[in-house]
Formats: C-alpha cells, structure tokens, sequence
C-alpha cells in the first residue's frame, strides 16, 4: 500500500476541507403583487404583500 513521504501540513489540511463549505448565492423570486425581487416564502420589503394578502404596512 502507498505510504505518503512527507507530512500534510494542517493548512493544506483544513483548506482543502474550506473549499466544500463555499455558499451559492441565495434564491430569488418576485413578488406577484409589484414584480420586484424577494425571497422565496418571506413578506415583500417594497409592498408589503404575502400570501395574496398585505401583511405588513410599508411607506
């Protein structure tokens, strides 16, 4: 069986174990009442609207 000749480092180590923990860029949907873009299953920050309904007041 191969036996490695040198150490791997702990950097090596933990870089090579970093890269599998890198985020995408979150979901987006748009808001059916005012067509902007929001997130997926989250009240709309331009209009307020969820759900079909206005659940929050924004000015």
């Amino acid at each position: 069986m191969a036996v490695p000749k040198k150490k791997t480092s702990k950097m090596k180590t933990r870089s090579r174990r970093a890269s599998a923990w890198k985020l995408g860029a979150p979901a987006r949907s748009t808001c059916p009442q005012c067509n902007a873009t929001k997130v997926p299953h989250v009240v709309c920050q331009n209009c307020g609207w969820y759900g079909g309904r206005r659940a929050i007041e924004v000015e």
